[in-house]
């Protein structure tokens, strides 16, 4: 039995290349620093930054963005080494079947289809809520009823506007991934656009008295609020998803990861410092910061631009973390883990279009009906579990002479993967209980599918 819950696969086979169940190659550097834009530059940039300076970091909230981003760097050095030595779709759970085995590849597949999946019925909800303000402003009000989560006590029993965005996002996914990148593209640099313009006009009206004192909370605040924004830059493991649709993985891969987190990292600094030098940070514990200030400040028309750009780039994260969901369940259903049918490629577009539906459906069931903030947790433990199993496992990648030469290589190794090894694990414990309860039911789900189907069905039978 241990032989067959941890056996590996063969990264020579995994290379090989079969017309029949291989994903188009189509993507290039640019393309995927867009992607990972798209994923990243979303809630994180219009939310947190006003809630986490004013009730845990002030303006020190900079050095909490920078903290937070040395994390997911490294990490994220991790993920280019595995993507440019295995260009395979699967991010993380493809990884662990290389270097852990099975059973251990599982758990971080069902991990990850548990931070996909929660994440974009998450930002989905968040998109209706964005979206029914800027109808507010004119003059156009969604009925009660469909406009929120199950809560008749409210008088809301289904959220249509997530379900829908859900569904017309898959539909773009069916289309192909390049279309689906045209799509993200242009969202991408109208969201960006509407950053620059809030930085543009924000820095007039910058006060540096409002950055006194710069850390309230002291050096506790600061690390207590990269705990909490380090969630902001959840999605660059997407891309590590598309690598088997990229072309010149060992080049593009990592230049697509690192420079999405680089760009993210600056912007998401220079957002924070405007945003608290405009008005004192105790003043932007509310759900929309961004627009708020420019409230304040008398600039309504920028206010609802604003809010256009957060409606739009909203999209994008549903876009990108969609797209992570669905290839990762093509990869779990091409090794039999999952049924055939998740592997199926439309012989017209080469998207795996049943999984896609499969994932839109369940997910936007969870956004229609499901209030989910008490679940939002869970999304990071499933992305810190990869994080820390994609650390430690490129030490084990080292050690196999059937790589490849060549390709991206983590500096200063082992002690890099060890550090974020240990930081990511430092962040889960930062987790509450009710997290790390509600995980181990989901564990326990996956553990008897696996026991139930997987293990019958594996290819590596």
């Amino acid at each position: 039995m241990r032989n067959l819950l941890f056996r590996r696969k063969n990264i020579k086979d995994l290379l090989k290349k079969d017309s029949t169940i291989q994903l188009k190659q189509s993507l290039g550097a640019f393309d995927l620093i867009l992607l990972g834009v798209g994923a990243i530059v979303g809630t994180g940039i219009f939310i947190l930054p006003g809630t986490v300076a004013a009730t845990h970091a002030g303006p020190g909230i900079v050095f909490s963005f920078i903290i937070a981003a040395i994390v997911c760097a490294l990490a994220g050095m991790c993920y280019s080494e595995f993507a440019s030595s295995v260009p395979v779709t699967g991010s993380a759970y493809t990884y662990s079947y290389i270097v852990f085995g099975e059973i251990v590849a599982w758990l971080v597949g069902w991990a990850l289809l548990l931070e996909y999946g929660l994440a974009v019925a998450a930002v989905a909800t968040g998109w209706s809520s964005y979206l029914s303000a800027l109808l507010a402003g004119f003059q156009i009000s969604l009925p009660t009823a469909v406009s929120g989560s199950f809560d008749p006590s409210a008088g809301t029993y289904i959220n249509l506007p997530a379900i829908v965005i859900i569904f017309a996002t898959a539909f773009f996914l069916t289309l192909g991934i390049k279309e689906s990148t045209r799509l993200n593209s242009i969202m991408v640099f109208l969201k960006v656009a509407v950053i620059f313009l809030f930085i543009g006009v924000g820095i007039f009206y910058v006060e540096p008295t409002n950055w006194q004192p710069f850390l309230p909370f002291g050096v506790s605040g600061v690390l207590g609020g990269a705990a909490l924004v380090f969630f902001a830059y959840l999605g660059f493991d997407a891309v590590s998803s598309a690598a088997e649709e990229v072309k010149n993985p060992q080049r593009n891969m990592p230049i697509g990861i690192i420079g999405s987190l680089l760009i993210c990292t600056v912007l998401y600094v220079i957002v924070s410092l405007v945003l608290t030098g405009m008005v004192p940070y105790t003043q932007l514990n509310v759900s929309d910061p961004v627009s708020y200030v420019m409230q304040l400040v008398h600039q309504d028309w920028i206010a609802g631009i604003i809010s256009l750009g957060a409606v739009v780039g909203m999209m994008t994260v549903i876009l990108v973390m969609s797209y992570g969901g669905t290839r990762l369940l093509y990869a779990l259903g091409r090794d039999g883990l999952l049924p055939k049918s998740m592997a199926e490629l439309s012989p017209k577009f080469k998207t795996p279009v049943k999984n896609t539906w499969v994932f839109a459906v369940l997910v936007a069931f969870c956004a229609g009906f499901v209030p989910l903030s008490k679940l939002t947790e869970l999304v990071n433990m499933g992305t810190l579990i990869a994080f820390t199993i994609v650390s430690l496992g490129v030490i084990y990648l080292r050690k196999n002479k059937n790589i490849p030469s060549g390709g991206f290589k983590v500096p200063f190794f082992p002690v890099l993967p060890i550090l974020s090894f240990f930081m990511c694990l430092f962040l889960i414990s930062q987790l509450s209980v009710h997290t790390w309860i509600a995980c181990g039911l989901w564990f326990i789900v996956g553990l008897i599918i696996y026991f139930v189907y997987g293990l019958k069905h594996s290819t590596m039978n």
